[in-house]
């Protein structure tokens, strides 16, 4: 009796053992399960054709990029150039529309300017459009909030804004009184002797020759694109990290925009987003710039730019600056680190990145598009 006890009770043991290795053994398949759909893709990549091939034919791609940009700046042929300028309705305004009547006015005036903005003082006119509100008591403060949110729409719509520094632009507002009526003009323009060019682009020539440049290399780059969104926004972000390096130095030309990072190869956070944008736009992507706070991996938060893409009709972020961080001696990227913020899902980004909804203090609370929670 006593034998038969002691089977049964060892029999009562080996099944929890058994039992419980197959509850563990499941929940480690699950985790693994789920994390594949990271670690599946950054396989993928790594694996989609030969390491040297993707280099070579990255390093094929900067040099023929170097001598367009060589050929385009050491011209001196006196032929006139006329840039194509960038148009936001490639894809869609997001940021107009999400503006009122008069926000929309004023944006519309400015993107129908673009071209003229290039020379820096061009005063941009609406005449009497903005009577009505100006009669109103609190006319003047509504005008001039509706003219910061429309520049901030215009800013994030229009990536390639490299040459222009709305900060040195005004709308000013003119009161004219008669013995019976009152009439109102609004233009916007520079301070008086001024221009509101950007301090690294002093004339229209060196504008328009950078435009040319960065509209050749966009070219270059779109005419290697093939195969899915995917595919294209994968070669787009590699290309970005391969040829742009980050300045640390926050003085380089055009750094915080598409010059910076496309003719000079150096740029900022916001610089890499704005750039990511243009090129996946001219892919035919939509692509939007999203900016907040992030806190990197030595628990330091600062303001930061990053964008988020539409792929199979799900929305997904991307922050290329921190896919390409800064390697010191003969360090190498790993896979690991060059595609952690790649389509990338809100359960992944708001560990470390938090939106900002306002573009400057005050001002309008714009909306972005809905985020998929999980990664691509």
């Amino acid at each position: 009796m006593k034998n038969n006890i002691t089977t049964f009770i060892l029999f009562l043991i080996m099944l929890i053992l058994i039992i419980g290795i197959i509850i563990f053994g499941r929940a480690i398949y699950t985790d693994l399960l789920n994390s594949d759909e990271v670690t599946y893709k950054v396989d993928n990549i790594a694996t989609e054709e030969p390491e040297e091939e993707k280099d070579e034919e990255q390093k094929k791609l900067s040099e023929t990029i170097s001598d367009s940009i060589q050929n385009i700046f050491s011209s001196n042929s006196g032929e006139v150039i006329t840039p194509n300028y960038y148009d936001e309705n490639v894809i869609n305004k997001f940021f107009y529309n999400q503006l009122n009547n008069n926000q929309k006015i004023l944006y519309s005036k400015l993107q129908d300017n673009k071209q003229n903005l290039s020379q820096g003082d061009y005063v941009i006119d609406f005449g009497n459009t903005f009577s009505e509100t100006l009669s109103q008591e609190t006319g003047t403060d509504e005008l001039s909030q509706d003219y910061q949110t429309a520049i901030e729409a215009f800013t994030h719509d229009n990536p390639d804004l490299f040459y222009l520094d709305v900060n040195k632009m005004y709308l000013n507002m003119k009161t004219i009184k008669k013995i019976i009526t009152t009439s109102y003009e609004v233009f916007i323009s520079a301070a008086k002797n001024s221009t509101y060019l950007s301090d690294d682009f002093t004339s229209t020539a060196q504008i328009e020759k950078g435009i040319v440049a960065i509209e050749q290399v966009k070219d270059i780059i779109v005419s290697k694109l093939s195969g899915t969104d995917y595919d294209k926004l994968l070669f787009i972000h590699d290309f970005l990290l391969n040829n742009v390096e980050y300045d640390s130095t926050y003085n380089n030309i055009g750094a915080y925009g598409v010059y910076g990072a496309l003719i000079e190869k150096k740029a900022v956070c916001e610089g890499y987003a704005k750039t990511f944008k243009y090129l996946a736009n001219a892919a035919g992507i939509e692509c939007e710039i999203m900016q907040g706070v992030a806190t990197n991996s030595k628990g330091v938060t600062e303001n930061h730019a990053w964008n988020c893409v539409k792929i199979e009709n799900k929305w997904y972020e991307v922050d290329c600056t921190w896919d390409d961080p800064i390697i010191i001696g003969n360090g190498k990227i790993t896979n690991d680190i060059k595609y952690k913020y790649f389509l990338r899902g809100t359960k992944t980004f708001n560990r470390d990145h938090k939106l900002s909804y306002q573009f400057s203090e005050g001002g309008k609370e714009f909306t972005y598009p809905e985020i998929n929670e999980k990664d691509y």
